[in-house]
Order: C-alpha cells, then sequence, then structure tokens
C-alpha cells in the first residue's frame, strides 16, 4: 500500500532584494531552482527582469511595465513579524509563518480604492523531466503561445497540444498559462509540493511557465515556474472585466499563500 507523508517546510528570505524567497526546503530537498544572475543584486527600481531563480514577487503585474512588476526590484523593510514594500502605487505588507508542517504567506495590498493589479508568486521550481503538475479540476486554462497578450483557451491539461502537466523532455518550447483554478501539486519523483491560494471575492488563478529550452533565443535555458496568483492575466493593462484584483472601498485586499508537501512512503 502505497502512502504519503507530510513534510515540514521550511523557507528563507532576502527582503533587501524584493522580498525574494531564496529557499523552500522540504524533507531535505530543496525545491527552488537557481541560476547565475549577477544582475539581480544591483538592480534598481524600472530594471529588466533578472531572472535568478528563486520565487519573486510579481505586482502590480508579470508581463508590462514594471516588466514582472514594482516590488522585486525594491529593497524591502523589516517591520516586527512583517515585510513592507513603498511602492508608488500601493504598500505590500507580507507575514510568512510555520503553521504545523506548512507554510502560510500571509499578504495585505494597500491602495486607493478600485486599484487594479494581478500578483503572482513566480516560483521557479528545480524539477526532473518526469515531473508532472495536477490541479483540481476540470480547469479552464489560457495558453500564452508567444510573449504577447494572445492566449488560447482550452481545458487542462492540454491547450492547443500543448501538454502543460508533462515538463519534458525539453523540446525548445517555451509556453505560458493561466490555470483558473486555486490548488496546485507538483510531483517529482517520490516528493510532492502543493501550492494553494485564497482571497476571498478576488479572482485567483496558477500561472505556468513551461520553458523547456526555448528561451531566452540564443542564450535558452530551462526553467519551470509553477506561480499561485491573483488575477486571471500575466498583463494587467490587457486585462478584461474581472481579471484583476481590484481594492475595494475599504483600501486593502488580502489573501494567502499555503506551501505543504509529502513524500510516498
Amino acid at each position: 500500500m502505497v502512502s504519503a507523508t507530510r513534510l515540514p517546510v521550511r523557507v528563507a528570505t532576502d527582503p533587501d532584494h524584493g522580498g525574494r524567497w531564496t529557499s523552500l526546503t522540504a524533507g531535505g530537498r530543496e525545491w527552488l531552482w537557481h541560476r547565475d544572475e549577477p544582475r539581480r543584486r544591483v538592480v534598481r527600481p524600472g530594471d529588466p527582469f533578472a531572472d535568478a531563480g528563486g520565487l519573486e514577487e510579481c505586482v502590480p503585474t508579470v508581463r508590462g511595465l514594471p516588466d514582472h512588476g514594482d516590488a522585486w526590484s525594491r529593497p524591502w523593510r523589516r517591520a516586527g513579524e512583517e515585510d513592507v514594500a513603498e511602492c508608488p502605487d500601493f504598500r505590500l505588507t507580507r507575514r510568512i509563518g510555520e503553521r504545523g508542517d506548512a507554510v502560510v504567506a500571509d499578504y495585505t495590498l494597500a491602495a486607493e480604492p478600485g486599484y487594479r493589479f494581478v500578483w503572482a508568486a513566480h516560483a521557479l521550481l528545480d524539477l526532473s523531466p518526469a515531473a508532472r503538475i495536477d490541479v483540481v479540476g476540470p480547469a479552464v486554462s489560457r495558453l500564452y503561445p508567444d510573449e504577447g497578450d494572445r492566449w488560447l483557451a482550452g481545458n487542462w491539461p492540454s491547450v492547443d497540444g500543448v501538454p502543460l502537466d508533462r515538463l519534458g523532455p525539453d523540446d525548445g518550447s517555451a509556453v505560458g498559462a493561466v490555470v483558473l483554478t486555486s490548488r496546485v501539486s507538483v510531483h517529482d519523483g517520490a516528493d510532492t509540493l502543493h501550492l494553494s491560494v485564497e482571497a476571498d471575492g478576488q479572482p485567483v488563478a496558477v500561472a505556468l511557465w513551461r520553458n523547456l529550452g526555448g528561451f531566452p533565443q540564443g542564450a535558452s535555458y530551462r526553467s519551470i515556474g509553477v506561480e499561485p496568483m491573483l488575477g486571471r492575466v500575466f498583463d494587467r493593462a490587457a486585462a478584461d472585466g474581472g481579471d484583476t484584483a481590484v481594492v475595494p472601498p475599504a483600501g486593502e485586499v488580502t489573501w494567502r499563500l499555503t506551501v505543504t508537501a509529502t513524500r510516498r512512503t
């Protein structure tokens, strides 16, 4: 009989560099992928994205301007048990804690009522080509076949012939997708990482970045992003009604990211 054991999850972050999650471990396994990117240590607000891996806090957009949002490129300040990012149009507060074997991150974004935004926990994971993704389904999925705003709709797990749940072998492709679900599980060998997002009254989804050696042109590498998000598009400027989070009259939006891990025994 196959059973699964819960593993304690632990994280480390770097408030000085955009609140970036630098480590996400469970049962001796490091789940976050990293690459050498010297620009990451010296970025300033408005700079192009510096892809060093880990988990970046992307808000108020992922694609578009500012590139990957306005929070990842700024130093955050520590306030008691919270990390705070002060951006021109909003303030983002994050509290990360351990609850049993889980890691729970609680967020509050304060801005003018009516402010529209997208947030993504832009997690790049260290996964084998045999890894696969499960979501609570059936789930409508939006496939972005290139870096533009155009997307194709379909049902998980395959859109336009692209098997979004499979992460290999590398074939020189690179696509993004937004899956309309609040929970995702990533299986790799005996280990599974579970991520979920909750936000009352706001649209939630899981973004995928399935780069099997197709990006960037001329210097491609493999990278896999599994990204719980608020909103249902990569670029808030291209969003239709209901596809972004919206700050209510009270002036704040709150949400929660929960991370757990299991191992088959």
